[in-house]
């Protein structure tokens, strides 16, 4: 398959004020599943169009397989891409569809046949070859533009929001197809979705946007577990991370203050935390880390601190229960419980926090504090 090499790559509309991409850099290994995720607006979209030749490039390099593909037209990138709304042409088959790229290349018919059975054979949609758009399901027919995109043998698979029109439980078991065909095909794909579970659950790396800036670019726990900044902290994990602005102080040992709450810092926080004693940060803890400790004796806590339940929404395995502090009700926020446990509106609960899993950012740049 191939690499991609993103080189300062820079996007700017006529009569645009601000660039559309800023100044994004990516290295992009053979075979990997790259994610390009974000808010609406962000610009994954339009990186993705810049490495297919859909989008002219304002500045910089962008280079397959170490040729550089600036000046080249799409069908010159051995690309093939996969859209949000199928571009299916109506009145041909499935077949015809399929097969209608080779055509224009002047394959050989029985290449094309074997080409098209084996694509179709692959996704599970031979007995729909037949078929036109209008008589197929919206899952059937994302299934023909993949296979159309299967037949080329292209070096690189872009898909642009490729379940976006599909419910729920439909998106769920395509993500999964997506993901067998990734390990199936051993193809370099970049996967274009505003949906951070989707991210999370598909890519083996990660490429986190706002507003044409790159954010992070990391594994899908690194981004969990270790965010660059506030916007990575908030943006991946559902329900987000808690956020608490206030100072950090020095008392018998380094501690984060918000009116009447104290967090004590993790140890290995303390000596980082020590040049921001007296200045303002933000605190954040994630949903997963928040412990109800007459329900969890055993775990790492913090020190005690009472909340009040304002909100539940039971979601089967597991109830979020929004919160606020006890004297502080103008933050909410949320922590994860298991069903089994039953809470009502206005209950007051002692919690923990497991203080390894505190996160704290700079209160001006947002920047994690490491």
């Amino acid at each position: 398959m191939a690499t991609i090499d993103i080189k300062n790559l820079k996007k700017v509309y006529p009569g645009a004020e601000d660039a559309t991409i800023k100044q994004a850099s990516l290295e992009i290994e053979d075979k990997e599943f790259i994610v390009l995720v974000g808010p609406s607006g962000c610009g994954k979209s339009t990186l993705l169009r810049m490495i297919a030749g859909l989008e002219d490039i304002t500045d910089g390099e962008l280079l397959i397989d170490g040729n550089l593909m600036n000046e080249l037209s799409p069908k010159d990138r051995d690309i093939a891409m996969v859209f949000q709304n199928y571009a299916l042409y109506p009145h041909m088959t499935v077949f015809e569809n399929m097969a209608f790229g080779l055509k224009l290349r002047k394959v050989p018919k029985q290449e094309i046949k074997e080409k098209v059975e084996n694509a179709a054979d692959i996704l599970g949609i031979t007995h729909l070859l037949d078929r036109r758009p209008k008589d197929m399901s919206g899952g059937q027919r994302q299934r023909v533009a993949i296979g159309r995109s299967i037949v080329r043998q292209p070096k690189v698979f872009l898909f642009d929001e490729p379940l976006s029109n599909l419910d729920a439980a439909l998106r769920v078991q395509m993500r999964a197809e997506i993901k067998k065909l990734h390990r199936d095909l051993n193809a370099t794909i970049v996967y274009v979705t505003h949906d951070q579970i989707e991210a999370m659950t598909m890519g083996d790396r990660i490429v986190v946007l706002k507003d044409g800036n790159v954010m992070q670019f990391d594994t899908p726990m690194n981004l969990f577990n270790n965010p660059a900044n506030k916007f990575v902290a908030g943006f991946i994990g559902s329900p987000s991370m808690n956020f608490i602005e206030g100072e950090i102080i020095m008392e018998s040992f380094t501690t984060f203050k918000s009116q009447d709450l104290k967090f004590s810092a993790p140890p290995d926080l303390r000596p980082c935390l020590k040049p921001y004693i007296g200045r303002r940060v933000i605190f954040g803890f994630r949903p997963e880390y928040i412990y109800d400790k007459a329900v969890e004796k055993t775990k790492r806590l913090s020190e005690s601190m009472e909340i009040e339940v304002q909100a539940l929404e039971p979601i089967g395995s597991e109830t979020f229960v929004y919160f606020h502090f006890t004297g502080n009700p103008n933050h909410q926020f949320c922590f994860r419980s298991d069903s089994g446990f039953a809470y009502n509106i206005g209950d007051k609960i002692t919690i923990g926090v497991d203080i390894q899993r505190l996160r704290f950012f700079e209160a001006d740049t947002e920047q994690r504090i490491m």
